[in-house]
């Protein structure tokens, strides 16, 4: 089985959706895609997310 992309846990930022084994909200991805930055620019700024985590999110 698939690991989830996704996760939220009421002990991590309250439950807010995070992308898995990271701290990094899923909001955040949006923000910067709607602010005009490409992924590249995001996985800079959160290296702890993968690019294969991002890419699957934006399958959905």
């Amino acid at each position: 089985m698939e690991e989830s992309v996704v996760s939220a846990n009421k002990n991590i930022l309250g439950g807010t959706p995070c992308f898995t084994g990271t701290r990094v909200p899923v909001a955040s991805l949006f923000d910067h895609l709607e602010g005009g930055y490409t992924i590249d620019y995001f996985l800079s700024q959160f290296p702890s997310v993968k690019r294969d985590q991002v890419i699957a999110l934006l399958k959905v």
